[in-house]
């Protein structure tokens, strides 16, 4: 009978040991991957914005493109709420194993400057850049009496604070007013009314005579010629919206870039960060990508993960410097 319960009680341990050690073995593989498997199951990116937006309609371009590359499934998900910093604390927080990747803009670098945040994208690994936004512009009704930036310019230096200009106060919209009035010595009436559709509205009621925003979230109104764009604060014209001016052109030396970047918990192996960005790199070269992102008026442009950071700490410069204007710190 001894020898029974001995049997018996060999066999439990065997048992429990293979157990712990397929359970060991699968822990492994659900952690262990490389850049040679990376990725084994669908990659979540965190949009800290709504859905319908640049940065969520950008994301999903760009993550389509990426699973043609990565042979898994990018799927979005949107956390929105307080300005962007609840998505990407959702993303600092998680499990850096590289299946959780923020998708976010400057908009980052102004939650820190602002001190909305303690953190800003140099606390995390930047994965790169997958498209660039220069088509910011000054759009204005059709009955507007500014056709041009120089008439703009002149008539606001010559009656200060009657030009009023919609923006939501800390967006990049309001950097965008303070770089306007820096470079040209005008004094606007800046008139906070909310994100990028009261801005439409309030423009289209007549409450304001300018509204910042980006030529893609605007290209019906302007393909309707309900709104003009004055310009583009862009090095060069945009090759499919070469009708519309550079600021440059018109005598504002005024360049403003919004940059897309994805990135990854700060504790993220490195060789799992280099296997996404060369997908994502390969990912903006395809001409699916390049024809899909342009219908925007975007720049489809590849930055790895060093340009990408030398592209942000210049933003963050600039932005910290242009905050002393508004009394920040």
């Amino acid at each position: 009978m001894k020898g029974v319960w001995k049997k018996i009680a060999f066999g439990a341990g065997a048992i429990a040991l293979a157990a712990s050690l397929a359970a060991c073995s699968d822990s492994d593989k659900a952690s262990g991957d490389t850049a040679s498997n990376y990725p084994t199951k669908p990659i979540e990116i965190v949009v800290p914005a709504g859905a319908g937006g640049d940065t969520d309609l950008n994301t999903r371009i760009l993550a389509k493109a990426m699973e043609k590359e990565l042979g898994k499934p990018l799927v979005v998900t949107n956390v929105t709420g307080a300005g962007g910093t609840t998505g990407t604390q959702k993303v600092m927080d998680a499990k850096a194993d590289g299946y959780t990747v923020l998708a976010f803009h400057n908009s980052m670098i102004l939650n820190k400057v602002y001190g909305l945040a303690d953190y800003t994208y140099s606390d995390m690994k930047v994965a790169g850049v997958g498209v660039l936004d220069q088509s910011n512009t000054f759009l204005v009704s059709k009955d507007s009496k500014f056709k041009t930036v120089k008439e703009l310019v002149e008539f606001a230096k010559a009656n200060p604070k009657k030009v009023t200009v919609a923006t939501e106060i800390g967006s990049m919209t309001y950097m965008q007013i303070l770089q306007f009035q820096e470079q040209t010595g005008v004094e606007f009436n800046i008139a906070d009314v909310g994100g990028a559709s009261d801005k439409i509205t309030a423009l289209l009621g007549g409450r304001v005579d300018i509204v910042p925003t980006s030529l893609g979230l605007v290209k019906g109104y302007i393909e309707s010629g309900d709104f003009v764009a004055l310009g583009v604060m862009a090095d060069e014209r945009l090759e499919d919206a070469s009708d519309i001016p550079t600021f440059k052109e018109q005598g504002v030396d005024l360049v403003v870039d919004k940059v897309f970047l994805w990135a990854f918990p700060a504790d993220t192996p490195d060789d799992i960060v280099t296997a996404f960005t060369k997908a994502m790199g390969k990912a903006v070269d395809s001409e699916e990508y390049q024809a899909e992102i342009k219908k925007s008026w975007l720049n489809p442009v590849y930055l790895n993960p060093e340009e990408a950071s030398k592209k942000l700490s210049e933003v963050e410069a600039e932005y910290v410097e242009l905050n002393k204007l508004t009394g920040g710190k």
